[in-house]
């Protein structure tokens, strides 16, 4: 194996009078091994384990299952069950607590295993790959910036480009808008290529900077390998599709998830992604049967579906077209193409759906009634959709459960890996145990790397994955490791040689979970089922009362870990986490000046809104009466936006797809200030004012409070005009403000911090 390369000794350049009298002596600079790999690292997100064709699928997949169909997927792959510690693992090659990524990216906290901060001492796999001579590039989501370090200031120590990446082109938070995402291109926020109604998609966009960046760094240097970690967004919600990829699964779905889970399974097993003997895990009582659904429900849940699958059949496109761009420059055969995904499916939808997400944000009920009037709209701009649960629940079969909880249907995810130059195997299983950690030793050793020992003279703590490299000859060979420990949100789970024990742990839930999934509420009730997973791939069969002995000691197994690997403490919920948040290190102010002529100010080094702000903008009215953006925030999924219109000052606000409009008369010629003010007057409503000259024009009560975040992606503040999708149907964007603005003063009450569950339930609409 090579590593980086050693500085010169301490030998130096004789120099004489002219060059021919002269001894250069010239720097050594790393260099790949002769005929070293590509790497394609491709993450999914929320993608459950039977969401794939070659997986059990219905769903079109074709160009996934080619890289199947040439390769091998392994069925017993594991991920951390949640977003940013899954990445956190795959990219370091270490367990998420033991790097800081206990949690989300987007709540630090004061504990070792939750700081949001990948240190030093794990260097990440990008950075390793570039100082041993590859290329690397990273495209798609990262999710791995604390907040408060994602705005234009950085610090960009955590951003791609600080840890390894050469090349950056993305989204840094946990979601992002398929039609309109806040995307950065290196150290910078840029507008996307284009508009929705020219065909623009994030998903194909991601592509395009893909085969681009890839070919610039094939003609600059043909013979110089590259690293590319390809995170796609999809199919994260929202599940945005044009209608053309839709169409093809109208009444695919009329039947119902079990019959649909049925159906997978038979698939499975024949396949033999699931082995022989393999037990369908029963329905859970929260998931309605489709049989006792009303007609509206079940016309409504089918559509959801359609979404769906019309989304993932559109990332597979996107995915073929890399593949395509990769066999036309004769680079496939010699790329190495692993392809996961970060967790299993989601069911933050709730067990309804949800045609704006970010009613979850807020609290606010969603029933079937409501959705349906947005029948035709899912999937297009103005929602930001998410299925009913029973879908997560048939795309993780055969398993229990989904996404944040550490049963199969939380951690297990596919694994495909495609490399014909180094795997003779086509179309094979491999039931190896194995986890996101092993992803980065099986890449250092297929490329022939050595993972440093010390990295700008910081020691490296030892990588905790291990090397799938042999599976790729030995279908029987060995497990590479015979242990994982596994948390999330409270929910724990040990595995060893072969035998799983995992909690009863809900917790303070999500959503709908709070009052319908059974389960315990409390760390001290817990109680701990266990699985002989040899026997047993699907987690059917709990074997606690037979072998009390084996529990126990797994129990023990997963408290020593925990202990190793800074598990603790353990918070099963987001409030709970608050009275440990890590400042920042420039908290925002409580009164920020802000000046037209930048990009979109970050939302999380704003002032904090939430508890009441005044903003007011200095401004000259345009000679043809006030017209255009003063400032504006989001979109009309949430957001709201200052503007004149037709010589009024305009409020429109849009709180997750309600709509509210409050205007004034027409704007006095002499006007020298504009602005709004907002109070909380209740837990649940508040009241905006219209300011002119700072004097009330007019008021508004609200039947709810005003979220802090507005976007998941990270919108912010914009002055003087506006991007993407409007607040309302009141203006299209740019909409520019016709006169003059010198600056806008954002003032609150304080920098205290907003209701914890506030915070809380902002940052797993992240994820």
């Amino acid at each position: 194996m090579t590593g980086p390369p050693d500085p010169p000794e301490a030998a130096t350049a004789r120099l004489g009078l002219t060059v021919a009298e002269s001894t250069p002596v010239h720097p050594v600079l790393p260099r790949a091994p002769k005929g070293a790999p590509n790497v394609l690292v491709i993450l999914l997100d929320d993608t459950g384990f039977a969401q794939l064709g070659c997986f059990g699928a219905d769903i079109a997949t074709p160009n996934i299952d080619r890289l199947a169909a040439g390769g091998l997927s392994y069925n017993r792959f594991h991920v951390t069950a949640l977003c940013s510690p899954t990445r956190a693992a795959l990219l370091t090659g270490r367990n998420h607590h033991a790097v800081g990524m206990g949690f989300l990216s987007d709540m630090t906290m004061g504990f070792p295993g939750y700081t949001a901060r990948i240190p030093p001492s794990a260097a990440m796999l990008p950075r390793i790959l570039r100082d041993a001579g590859w290329g690397t590039m990273a495209i798609g989501k990262w999710h791995l910036a604390p907040r408060g370090e994602r705005s234009a200031a950085g610090p960009f120590t955590l951003w791609p480009t600080g840890v390894g990446f050469e090349r950056y082109y993305g989204v840094l938070h946990g979601g992002a808008n398929c039609w309109a995402p806040n995307l950065v291109r290196d150290q910078h926020y840029i507008q996307p290529p284009a508009h929705y109604d020219e065909g623009y998609h994030l998903s194909a966009d991601l592509a395009d900077q893909v085969i681009a960046t890839i070919t610039d760094h094939t003609h600059a240097a043909p013979d110089k390998p590259f690293f590319c970690y390809y995170a796609e967004v999809a199919t994260h919600a929202p599940h945005h599709v044009a209608p053309e990829w839709v169409a093809p699964y109208r009444g695919a779905f009329d039947d119902g998830w079990e019959r649909w889970r049925e159906r997978v399974f038979e698939r499975q097993l024949a396949s033999g992604i699931a082995p022989p003997g393999t037990r369908l895990t029963e329905r859970p009582a929260w998931v309605q049967p489709w049989s006792e659904l009303d007609a509206d429900a079940r016309k409504l849940f089918a559509r959801m579906q359609e979404v769906y699958a019309g989304f993932v059949t559109h990332t597979d496109a996107q995915i073929g077209r890399v593949i395509d761009h990769l066999e036309a420059i004769g680079e496939l055969d010699n790329t190495i193409v692993m392809l996961c995904s970060d967790n299993g499916a989601s069911a933050e939808g709730g067990h309804v759906g949800s045609v704006n997400e970010h009613r979850f944000t807020k609290g606010l009920p969603e029933s079937v009634a409501a959705n349906l009037a947005w029948l035709d709209e899912l999937g297009g701009p103005r929602t930001y959709n998410h299925y009913a649960w029973g879908w997560a629940w048939a795309g993780n079969t055969p398993f229990r459960l989904w996404k944040r909880y550490a049963w199969l249907g939380g951690t297990r995810t596919p694994l495909v890996v495609h490399w014909p130059a180094g795997i003779a195997a086509q179309g094979e299983v491999r039931d190896q145990f194995c986890h996101a950690v092993d992803i980065a030793p099986t890449v250092l050793e297929a490329c022939g790397v050595a993972p440093p020992e010390v990295v700008d003279g910081v020691e490296q703590m030892p990588l905790h994955g291990a090397s799938l490299s042999a599976t790729f000859a030995d279908a029987d060979a060995p497990d590479p490791r015979t242990e994982q420990y596994f948390e999330v949100q409270g929910s724990r789970a040990m595995y060893v040689d072969g035998w799983k024990a995992t909690t009863d742990h809900v917790g303070q839930a999500h959503g709908d979970e709070v009052a319908l999934l059974p389960g315990s509420r409390s760390f001290a009730d817990d109680t701990w089922a266990l699985f002989n997973l040899h026997d047993d791939f699907s987690e059917a069969h709990d074997l606690a009362d037979r072998h009390p002995e084996k529990l126990a000691e797994l129990e023990a197994a997963w408290w020593a870990a925990a202990e190793r690997h800074h598990v603790l403490p353990l918070d099963d919920g987001y409030a709970g986490r608050m009275p440990a948040i890590s400042p920042p290190a420039y908290p925002p102010p409580a009164r920020a000046r802000y000046r037209p002529g930048a990009g979109r100010v970050a939302d999380e080094v704003m002032p904090v809104l939430v508890r009441g702000f005044t903003i007011e903008a200095s401004v000259e009215v345009g000679a043809g009466g006030a017209e255009g953006i003063v400032w504006a925030m989001g979109d009309w999924t949430s957001g709201l936006a200052l503007y004149g219109l037709d010589g009024a000052l305009v409020l429109g606000l849009c709180l997750s797809g309600d709509q509210f409009r409050l205007a004034t008369p027409p704007v006095p010629a002499d006007t020298t200030s504009v602005g709004c003010r907002y109070a909380p007057t209740s837990p649940n409503s508040g009241q905006v004012e219209l300011l002119l000259d700072g004097q009330v024009a007019t008021q508004l009560e609200l039947d709810r409070t005003l979220p802090n975040s507005w976007q998941n992606g990270g919108t912010g503040l914009i002055i003087g005009h506006d991007t993407g999708f409007p607040v309302n149907d009141d203006y299209q964007p740019p909409f520019p403000w016709t006169g003059t603005i010198r600056h806008l003063d954002v003032i609150t009450p304080g920098a205290a911090p907003p209701d914890p569950a506030v915070i809380a339930r902002e940052s797993l609409n992240a994820d």
